[in-house]
Formats: C-alpha cells, structure tokens, sequence
C-alpha cells in the first residue's frame, strides 16, 4: 500500500515541477491599466489629437454665444456654423474649439499656384507630353505634300494660296513653329506668390477707404469711445430712424448677442463692419443689401436703461473709434 502511495505522489510532484518549467510560457495580454489618477483606461486606445489653436481658432469661454464670436470675430454667424458643421448655432460648450476664420484651400493648390506664378522659381514650361519627349508636332493634313509643320498664320491672299501650295516652300517669316505658340504673358502681369499678401492687404485697404460714411441718427453722443465702450452711443426718442451709416450687406439682425438688445451688423468691405444695437424695430434681414443712409431700424431701448443707438465701427472683429470715420458735426 505504501509504494502504491508514494508511485502516486511521485506523479503528482512530477506533473506540478512540469507546470512550473514550461519555458515557452507567454505573459497574459494587457488590456487595461490604471492611470495615475486611479482610473482604467484602455491600453490600446490612441490619445486623442490635441485641438487646433492659435490664429484663426476660438476657445469658448463661459457666457459665450455664437453670435457673440461671430461678432468679434468679424464673420457671419451662418459661416462659422459651415465651418465647425456644428447642428445647432445655440449648442456650444465651454472649451471647445471653433473654427472663426476661413478655411485654407485644399493642400497642394497654394504651392502649384505659388509655383506657377512666380517668374522666378527657375522651372521650363512645356507642354503635356510622354515622359523625356518634346511635345507633338501639329498634325500634317492628308494628301500635303508639306514635310514641315505649318505654323504660321497670315491672312488669307491669292499670293500667299500660291506660295502654300508649292512643294516645301519656306513659311515666308522664316519663323519655327516654337516662335508663333502664343508668347506667355509678360513677367509684370504675373504677380509673385510672396507679393499676394501684401497685395490683398493693399486691395483690402483701398476699399476700406473707398466707403462713404455719415452719422447713424442723429442727437447728442452720450458715450465715447474713449470713455470705455467699444463705440458712441447716440441719445434720441423712441422710434427714431436708425439709419445705415455706409453702403454694405445686412450679416445680421436679430437679439441673439447679450448686451446689444435689437440689433443690426452691416458688413461694409472684407474688413470693416458697423453695428447698431438697443433697436426698438428691426427693418431689414439678413443677405440684404442697404445704401447708406437707407433707414434699418428704430430707435429704442432694448437691453438698455435710456433710449440710445450703440453704433460701432470694427476692423477685423476689432472695435475702432467710430470718430475717425464719421464726418465732423
């Protein structure tokens, strides 16, 4: 009974030693672990891409609406909702990041672009062709007995009929065909990539200039820009006509920013806009176009103590002193 005994537990250490020393054996797979804040998280889960920033982006911050941005960033609200493919203007949240400036172009257009109009990127134009070959020759018409390209053109005379006609007559201005393509336009026609910038700074400034500007109601200014605000304030009567300070497009009408009551935004140029907010009535909409001195609203005291026009003029989303554009009265 005994060697039956120890023949069985000689088994049994056998088979646990075996377990213990298997040499492949391969660690369990890690599929969670626990961060340095106590909480699991999953191993194979990629950190989340950091959110764009800086130029062209806004952080929202509490008590932001989306007119509100779209007011200090110079846009239409309708744009930056495009934008952002955002479902719902009024569903923003504190922290998140929004597009407030146009999207660039696709990649690689500015670059193709910058390279074909810079006269000075050092690149031979040809024309489209196989690899390593010069472009075709113009087809040869049937039944010619022309050998060479027929690349000139003159106007249509008996005498010129004549000399086509004759057997490998010589194009009478001796030119190649190379020399009659059409010439490329001159190098002062074709601006320099680099200059692009500078050049639609200028066009932007000569139309920021090109807009005729006249007071937007008429009564005493009881509030200066110098005094804090971000522009005059007009004292005046309930249902006095608020009238359009310069030609431009309504960008929006409503009472959607706190703070402005009734209010109307006039985009002028690319640049300059002017607001005129505490209406009482509201007479245009949105995608409209106005004169100026074409009369957009009502005096009143929406979101205001006293009856005033709050007018503004901005630059780039910048609020400007009114001052400098109106015309002395």
């Amino acid at each position: 009974m005994k060697k039956i005994r120890l023949a069985v537990l000689g088994s049994v250490v056998s088979l646990l030693a075996a377990c213990g020393s298997t040499p492949n054996q391969q660690p369990a797979p890690v599929v969670e672990r626990t961060s340095s804040t106590g909480k699991v998280v999953d191993a194979a889960v990629a950190p989340a891409a950091p959110a764009p920033s800086g130029r062209g982006y806004y952080t929202v911050k509490k008590g932001d609406t989306l007119y509100r941005i779209a007011l200090e960033a110079g846009q239409n609200w309708r744009d930056i909702v495009a934008w952002n493919n955002l479902t719902n203007p009024n569903d923003i949240k504190v922290d998140q990041t929004l597009r407030v400036a146009p999207p660039d172009r696709a990649p690689g257009t500015a670059q193709t672009a910058a390279i074909a109009a810079s006269p000075a990127a050092g690149l031979d134009v040809k024309p489209l062709g196989a690899p390593g070959t010069s472009a075709p020759a113009a087809p040869v018409p049937v039944g010619s007995n022309k050998t060479g390209p027929r690349g000139d053109k003159r106007p249509y005379s008996e005498s010129a009929l004549a000399e086509l006609e004759k057997p490998d007559a010589p194009a009478a201005s001796g030119a190649s065909v190379a020399s009659t393509a059409p010439s490329a336009p001159a190098k002062a026609e074709q601006p320099h990539a680099a200059d692009k910038p500078a050049a639609a700074a200028s066009q932007a400034a000569t139309d920021d200039e090109g807009v005729s500007w006249m007071w937007p109601a008429e009564g005493k200014v009881v509030g200066t820009f110098e005094g804090g605000k971000k522009g005059v304030d007009i004292a005046g009567k309930a249902g006095q006509a608020v009238l359009a300070a310069g030609a431009g497009k309504v960008m929006y009408a409503g009472s959607g920013i706190r703070g402005y009551g009734n209010l109307v935004i006039i985009k002028h140029t690319s640049n300059l806009l002017s607001a005129y907010a505490h209406n009482q009535t509201i007479l245009v909409k949105e995608g409209q176009s106005v004169t100026k001195g074409q009369k957009i609203a009502e005096m009143g005291k929406s979101d205001s103590d006293t009856v005033k026009l709050h007018f503004e003029i901005r630059q780039q989303g910048k609020p400007v002193d009114p001052s400098k554009y109106l015309p002395p009265r």
